[in-house]
């Protein structure tokens, strides 16, 4: 199983659509794929349920990432394979494909979830305490995708939040690598060598708490790898990227500590504009290959051949 956390500081940048349309594509190859939706927005979650379904067959059932971050401590009061769905629409299409996609439920009221998080790694009475309680509380996410419910996936995407919160931070903890989407313009790319720099810091935090004598335990230390930079929203005149934004890829590229990926999403919203309406991503409701289907595939064997997850290497 590969763990990847989608992230970037700046919202808008395409980040549920690149997870919800990778995560289509990679289970229409056969693979099976868990979606863990840890953005307050909720918008991976509606990119597969309607609002309605959602309000219905999840938030009122208590089946939201929500009810596992509340309470003392993470998932000591449910089991995160208790909250796995299976999105039916999505299903359908993947039918005959031998590949699946499963998805967690975010929840709006998860923006507040952080500063309860926060709460809790205070008030512990001694330095060994309070490193443990850290190592605990940003261990939770990883502990609970070891549980043997999980090992029946090949894929997990954590679509996270636009911020550096601590339920970001268990993404992080979490994964095996970290994939960045950004538009191709000065706020987009701006805050890219502060991210690597926070993730790097969050690794050097946890991995001396784990080599302290008294916070390991059953902790180990974490290396989460920068997948890269996959750059969306990509507006192509005449066959080519635009001059002004080949100007902030060729300077991400040369200049940036954070790899950039060969391949990107374009700007096209006859595919991309109706997002979740169909509770189908758009990569599997395309007629034929046409070209942006194309640029996508290309996308996926980038990613998916990093991961070790290219067509027959994941059984």
């Amino acid at each position: 199983m590969r763990v990847v956390a989608v992230m970037n500081y700046k919202g808008g940048v395409g980040k549920t659509t690149l997870t919800a349309n990778l995560g289509a594509v990679a289970a229409a190859r056969g693979l099976r794929v868990l979606l863990l939706d840890l953005d307050p927005q909720t918008n991976l979650t509606f990119s597969f349920y309607s609002i309605d379904d959602w309000h219905h067959q999840l938030k009122d059932s208590n089946r939201t990432i929500k009810q596992w971050y509340e309470g003392e401590m993470p998932g000591r009061d449910i089991s995160l394979a208790d909250l796995v769905v299976t999105p039916e629409r999505v299903n359908k299409v993947l039918d005959g494909t031998g590949g699946r996609v499963d998805l967690i439920s975010s929840h709006l009221g998860l923006i507040d979830i952080d500063l309860e998080l926060a709460a809790r790694l205070g008030g512990a009475t001694t330095l060994e305490a309070s490193k443990r309680r850290f190592l605990d509380l940003h261990s939770c996410l990883r502990h609970a995708l070891r549980d043997n419910h999980f090992t029946q996936y090949d894929l997990v995407l954590i679509d996270c939040a636009p911020n550096f919160g601590i339920v970001t931070k268990t993404a992080i903890v979490a994964s095996e690598q970290v994939l960045v989407p950004a538009k191709a313009d000065y706020l987009s790319t701006l805050g890219l060598d502060y991210l690597v720099g926070n993730c790097a810091e969050l690794v050097r935090q946890f991995n001396d708490f784990v080599s302290h004598k008294g916070g390991s335990g059953d902790h180990r230390p974490i290396d989460p790898g920068i997948l890269g930079v996959v750059f969306t929203m990509v507006q192509i005149y005449s066959q080519q990227v635009t001059s002004a934004q080949h100007a902030y890829i060729e300077e991400v590229s040369l200049n940036s500590r954070v790899p950039v990926l060969e391949s990107w999403v374009r700007n096209s919203p006859v595919h991309f504009g109706d997002a979740g309406e169909s509770g189908v991503p758009a990569m599997l409701r395309t007629a034929g290959r046409d070209l942006v289907v194309r640029e996508f595939d290309q996308l996926a064997d980038e990613v998916l051949g990093s991961l070790g997850l290219a067509s027959g290497d994941h059984r």
